[in-house]
């Protein structure tokens, strides 16, 4: 089968043949139906070295999956072949306290999970393929009737990591409270319209490109602002001087992270989402009084399946580009350019079935 892989840091991927897994015990065989393109593999790409990972390449890229079940490994149950399914994207070792929660980005026996602190993807082979190997069967989640592939794969990380950074600042998401959301690409207009469906924050967007902003405003946002010197002013203005109660920084750079904690009102939150390698200094003054300020990572398996459950109901609906197997390695490079729309998702040409 065809695999973009990654051979070696600071590379290019490569797309070469591979051989189909062969599911073992508790293992699922899936035939891949999308694939997301995540700016994060752009840093797996051209930003880590040797030792800066628990892991090594050479392994396929991907970490956003969904398709359909094609073989399962002996002791499997509840799964049968063409069953239409999402990948949970962290693998852990499954028998911590944190993995029995559900928290599988968290696990504390990294050591015992198939791959240290990874998952396909990241570390071991991903879904940029035409089959992906699922180490076990808790990681494969049903599609909700009515969910192609194309739309669910993109949402198991650009939809849940958002989520997941809504759900932890839900107390503060009440009628009257406004959410800044500073970015509004794969990951920024889902948590707009994450935003929208499920609080009654006002939401504030902001991002330097015009048709970001446009997409912004077909996702639910009420005020959408352009960075700069006037930025922050802006809204203090719209949040009648008060600030924002939530901030998510799906950038992560210098200039976001400062406006951020300069937009936000005494105990708001901060959370940083993207890895834009930005630093925020903290001080007593430096920061609103009792303000939070966190990053996140990925989500859990069941705010996964509340994601799916959103975007069945036509409540969360993913912009994509999408672009075929072979042109996988395009694909990262028109997200590193900015030039991809929305989230870039990948399909096998021979098992797309939309």
């Amino acid at each position: 089968m065809k695999a973009l892989r990654l051979k070696s840091w600071k590379s290019e991927p490569v797309l070469e043949n591979v051989p189909v897994p062969e599911p073992g015990p508790g293992e699922v065989l899936v035939q891949v139906g999308a694939a997301g393109a995540c700016h994060s593999d752009l840093h797996l790409m051209h930003d880590f070295e040797d030792a800066a990972l628990p892991w090594q390449p050479p392994f396929t890229l991907g970490h956003e999956n969904a398709g359909w079940v094609h073989r399962v490994g002996q002791g499997v149950t509840g799964l049968e072949p063409g069953d239409p399914v999402a990948v949970v994207g962290a693998w852990g070792c499954g028998a911590c306290r944190r993995c029995l929660d559900g928290l599988e980005t968290y696990c504390e026996r990294p050591d015992l999970a198939p791959v240290p602190s990874g998952g396909g993807g990241l570390g071991l082979d991903g879904g940029m393929a035409e089959y992906l190997l699922v180490p076990a069967a808790r990681h494969v989640v049903p599609l909700p009737e009515g969910l192609d592939p194309v739309d669910a794969a993109p949402l198991t990380d650009a939809g849940l990591t958002p989520y997941h950074a809504v759900r932890r600042s839900a107390a503060k998401l009440t009628p009257g409270s406004t959410a800044v959301v500073m970015g509004v690409g794969g990951l920024g207009h889902l948590a707009v319209q994450i935003l929208t469906a499920t609080t009654a924050a006002r939401v504030i967007a902001v991002d330097p490109r015009g048709s970001a902003r446009d997409l912004a405003t077909e996702c639910g946002a009420e005020c959408v602002l352009a960075p700069g010197p006037d930025l922050v002013p802006e809204i203090r203005d719209a949040t009648d001087g008060l600030g924002a109660d939530v901030v998510l920084d799906m950038v992560g750079s210098d200039e976001t992270l400062a406006a951020a904690a300069a937009s936000m009102r005494p105990l708001g939150d901060l959370t940083i989402v993207g890895l834009g390698g930005g630093t925020l200094p903290v001080s007593f003054f430096g920061l609103p009084y009792e303000a939070s300020v966190q990053t996140t990572y990925w989500g859990n398996r069941r705010e996964l399946v509340e994601v799916l459950a959103l975007a069945a109901r036509g409540l969360l609906r993913p912009e994509t580009t999408i672009y075929t197997l072979d042109d996988a390695a395009q694909a990262y490079r028109d997200l590193a350019h900015e030039t991809v729309t929305g989230r870039a998702v990948v399909v096998p040409t021979d098992s797309y079935r939309g």
